[in-house]
């Protein structure tokens, strides 16, 4: 009966290398499983489709926190640490963010409108599709940020400052003419 399954060195060629890839498998499932994301996410503050109008964030350290779809017309975030933050269709209207630190974010699809960017940090953030109309953008680094061109030609007529982090001024940031 053995005689009808020969093994070649094929076969073991096969079986060896199915091994490596189920243990390959295995290892990527257990290092990107439930319990490491769990944890990354239980240390995340999430404010997704939540009212925060004219909360006060000011000063705080919300370093990777999540904001998607949240209302947050006339927050108060003058100061804070959102880099790697997640705000995709938030609505800023007429917010305060002074002076705050948006690097890496996904921010968008954001209503900016009237909002206070002043030396706010935009630096590698992701901006599309969200709209700054009326909003003060004095001294704010958008360097290496997405935006649509139609926003940036708006901006830039009215760009000024320079970033006093950063040392970068507004209008080299957006790359206006």
């Amino acid at each position: 009966m053995l005689s009808q399954f020969p093994i070649t060195v094929k076969t073991i060629w096969q079986r060896f290398l199915a091994l490596i890839i189920m243990l390959s498998l295995a290892f990527l499932w257990i290092m990107l499983g439930a319990t490491p994301l769990a944890f990354a996410q239980s240390n995340t503050v999430n404010y997704t489709k939540t009212n925060l109008e004219y909360r006060d964030f000011s000063n705080s350290d919300l370093n990777g926190a999540v904001f998607a779809a949240a209302q947050m017309r006339g927050a108060n975030l003058q100061g804070s640490n959102l880099s790697n933050s997640i705000l995709t269709q938030a609505i800023l209207f007429e917010a305060n963010l002074a002076g705050v630190n948006l690097s890496g974010a996904l921010a968008d699809q954001v209503i900016f409108n009237d909002a206070n960017l002043t030396n706010a940090i935009f630096r590698e953030a992701l901006m599309i599709s969200s709209r700054f109309n009326g909003a003060t953008i004095t001294g704010a680094d958008f360097t290496d940020a997405l935006i649509d061109r139609a926003q940036v030609r708006q901006m830039c007529q009215r760009a000024d400052g320079v970033n006093p982090i950063t040392g970068v001024s507004t209008r080299d940031s957006l790359g206006c003419p």
